[in-house]
């Protein structure tokens, strides 16, 4: 398996431009964005504003957030303040190996958004949507694949997300590898190049681009690149499973073990705001998965 481009899928569990925000909109309604020092370990101690909730979030992870608050993730978590009479603040840190424990855990907020239901490293809310993997190609080749036992597979060029060698790579590399589907296989970081505004994106760039002929990349991924103006982009979801793979997953969003009143708050306003947020995750053109993994709008 090669090294192409770049490519976070939203979970533990391997898990653009902006969207209708005009500059007048955004220094009207942008989240109040606290930068807190890394070097403050005792934030607990420090006094906190009981009318704020405090998020931990990447400041440059398109769709999902960035430090302007553009990404889908950013306008749920302002629903969900708005739901508990809160005002929003940001403790920014890079999405990356680690994340967790030097944020959330280390007190720096009190919720982190956009995480796999079955962390077992943090006390979980309630699903807010449920997503899966894609089949992404150009519209103009009409491959319209749906399985992974498609022979098309052995010849296409494939891109796909990867972690690195001190991870478990996500479903689609293990999917593959089970089939002896090698060769022509391209793998783009998980983490790309954080120097541009979507890093986890490159395996569907790369299509958009030509470069590969089908990306297999995490719905809300492919999604939003999908509705970009001029984007020649089709999805077709892959299956649920693929053996013993999981391929779609229920997002939930991750508070301290202890904060126990928090999540039940988080879980019914998740509730009571839930047309709201698919409001949202449809004009990001998240793909939604019903129970038994099939997508729908």
């Amino acid at each position: 398996m090669s090294s192409g481009s770049k490519h976070t899928i939203v979970s533990a569990a391997i898990l653009a431009a902006s969207i209708g925000l005009t500059v007048s909109a955004y220094y009207a309604h942008r989240p109040r964005v606290v930068h807190l020092s890394v070097a403050a370990p005792v934030v607990e101690a420090a006094g906190l504003d009981p009318d704020t909730l405090r998020v931990c979030a990447d400041p440059n992870n398109l769709p999902f957030s960035n430090e302007r608050g553009e990404g889908f993730e950013n306008h749920i978590a302002e629903a969900i303040a708005r739901g508990l009479h809160k005002s929003v603040s940001y403790y920014w840190h890079p999405q990356r190996r680690g994340f967790m424990r030097a944020t959330l855990l280390a007190g720096m907020c009190d919720v982190v958004m956009g995480v796999p239901a079955s962390l077992e490293m943090a006390h979980v809310t309630r699903p807010y949507y449920r997503s899966s993997y894609v089949f992404v190609s150009r519209r103009d080749r009409r491959l319209s694949l749906t399985s992974f036992d498609d022979p098309r597979l052995r010849t296409l060029r494939i891109a796909i997300p990867i972690t690195g060698d001190d991870y478990e790579n996500p479903p689609p590399a293990q999917a593959l590898a089970v089939r002896r589907i090698f060769d022509n296989v391209h793998g783009y970081p998980v983490y790309g190049d954080y120097s541009k505004p979507r890093p986890s994106s490159g395996a569907v760039d790369a299509v958009r681009r030509g470069e590969a002929d089908v990306a297999i990349a995490w719905g809300p991924i492919a999604g939003f690149a999908a509705q970009q103006a001029g984007a020649p982009l089709h999805l077709s979801p892959v299956p649920a499973r693929d053996g013993s793979l999981p391929f779609a997953f229920d997002i939930a969003m991750a508070v301290r073990p202890s904060d126990t009143a928090l999540a039940a708050a988080l879980d019914a306003t998740l509730e009571a705001r839930a047309l709201e947020i698919r409001r949202i995750l449809s004009s990001y053109g998240v793909p939604l998965a019903n129970g038994d993994g099939r997508v729908g709008g």
